[in-house]
């Protein structure tokens, strides 16, 4: 990397820096020397980096703001890119919020300034070779399968969203079709959202469209005004799509359906939100990226707004059921009127539960310590609900010490929590199976809790394997 550098600069690098990759597995670094810096990057997916490399070029080449390769390795897996700094939209408009700057007149001036750009890419860029495109040439029918298959295995399943796989995936087959029933032949960013337009000289550039393929225009708009954390105001998310609509009929005329763009649109909206709720569960669960789990309420909260406010003009009943169940989970509710205590049973078999409201979790309690029913032929089909379990963990003094010595730790938490404004707690019971103890012992204590606080609190309860009882 360092080589690379200095055989482009024709200086020693004097500094390094890793920068954080975000989403990627690529690793990012900020070179320096004497008079020069850059941007490496290593990345062994040798595919995508030829992938950006092209479009690298083919960007730049039609006056579209994007960064210059430098240099390439032998290897292909190393590059060094030209230094666009470190201001996005996003950081950019996020500092002046947090700063109480009104943000209302600057953020919608450089969306519009951004859909400009969008424009000019999508009219200009039709005609690359998009044999080049990495994974897929066009966002196609299998395209979109893959980000439909990543919401249901990285979302759904992760955190436990029941749902039918025979139905939904036929709904699933109804909305690509509604999708693709569009003109597709446009050149596509795929992730053209706020953290991937950099600000630099009172201009825009635009990084990380490896992905780049041949899709639909609405795609790219509706990754940009709804990116999870964006927090686009509602009415002036209308006004942008109304101004890349007259922007776009200005500039096309009649060739423009500007009626089909509006309605086919928010489809397009609901897909990008799937497919980052699933990207968030894969970055925030598997890969253990907690910043991503604190995406999830912000893509909740757009996926309410769409479901409850767009017809879609075709029958998809029970992904839309799927998704109501969803945006209807306490740890998403808008209600923040008081404490929410969120209890669940699980089994160590499997993992301990994650925290979906993205505040990093709260007690895990290990029920294996108490005396297990399921050893005994008479409870194994039963479960810690059953009065027959409970008669059993009521012969042991141990259960009742326990559950004193959690209850009083729990009572705290709660109690600081309601002084303190909290919203909040989420309280974890497991055993071997997640069946009988840690059952009881989640049940025990949502009956402590509702009787000493009544109604200054909500409790949750979700056992995880109760489908197995």
């Amino acid at each position: 990397m360092t080589t690379l550098f200095e055989q482009w600069a024709g200086e020693p690098c004097i500094n390094t820096y890793q920068l954080t990759a975000n989403g990627s597995n690529r690793l990012y670094y900020r070179l320096e020397g004497e008079t020069k810096k850059c941007i490496a990057a290593i990345n062994d997916d040798i595919r995508e980096n030829e992938a950006f490399f092209y479009f690298a070029k083919e960007l730049k080449s039609r006056g579209i703001n994007v960064p210059e390769v430098y240099a390439v390795s032998d290897d292909r897996r190393t590059y060094i890119q030209e230094d666009l700094g470190n201001v996005t939209l996003y950081t950019y408009l996020s500092s002046r919020k947090s700063n109480n700057v009104d943000v209302s007149q600057p953020m919608k001036e450089l969306y519009m300034k951004a859909i400009d750009a969008l424009i000019k890419i999508q009219h200009v860029c039709n005609d690359v070779d998009f044999s080049k495109s990495y994974p897929r040439p066009r966002f196609d029918r299998q395209a979109l399968q893959w980000d439909l298959n990543y919401f249901k295995y990285y979302f759904l399943r992760l955190f436990h969203i029941p749902f039918d796989e025979q139905l939904l995936e036929q709904d699933y087959q109804t909305f690509i079709d509604y999708l693709l029933d569009e003109n597709c032949n446009y050149f596509m960013f795929r992730d053209f959202q706020s953290r991937n337009i950099m600000l630099r000289d009172d201009d825009m550039y635009f990084i990380d469209f490896q992905g780049a393929r041949q899709g639909a225009a609405e795609y790219d708009l509706a990754s940009l005004l709804y990116s999870s954390k964006s927090d686009v105001p509602d009415e002036m998310r209308n006004e942008l799509l109304e101004y890349y609509i007259s922007s776009r009929k200005e500039q096309d005329g009649d060739a423009f359906d500007a009626e089909a763009f509006r309605s086919k649109f928010y489809g397009y909206v609901l897909a990008r939100i799937l497919q980052a709720m699933g990207a968030y569960g894969f970055r925030g669960i598997i890969e253990k990226k907690e910043h991503f789990v604190k995406s999830i309420p912000f893509a909740v909260t757009n996926l309410r707004k769409i479901i409850s406010c767009i017809q879609f003009p075709i029958e998809i009943p029970h992904l839309l059921s799927v998704l109501k169940y969803i945006t209807d989970l306490p740890e998403y509710s808008k209600n923040t009127d008081g404490l929410i205590v969120t209890i669940f049973s699980f089994s160590y078999r499997k993992s301990i539960p994650f925290d979906k409201s993205g505040n990093g979790g709260g007690y895990v309690f290990d029920c294996r310590a108490l005396p297990n029913p399921g050893l005994y032929d008479e409870y194994k089909q039963l479960n810690g609900r059953d009065k027959e379990v409970k008669g059993f963990f009521l012969q042991y003094p141990e259960t009742e010490q326990y559950l004193n010595n959690l209850f009083a730790l729990v009572d705290q938490s709660v109690e600081s929590y309601m002084s303190r404004g909290y919203t909040r707690l989420m309280l974890n019971f497991g055993c071997t199976g997640g069946r009988h103890r840690s059952v009881y012992c989640a049940e025990q204590t949502a009956l402590h809790l509702n009787e000493k606080y009544e109604d200054s609190i909500t409790v949750n309860v979700f056992h995880l394997e109760q489908g197995k009882f």
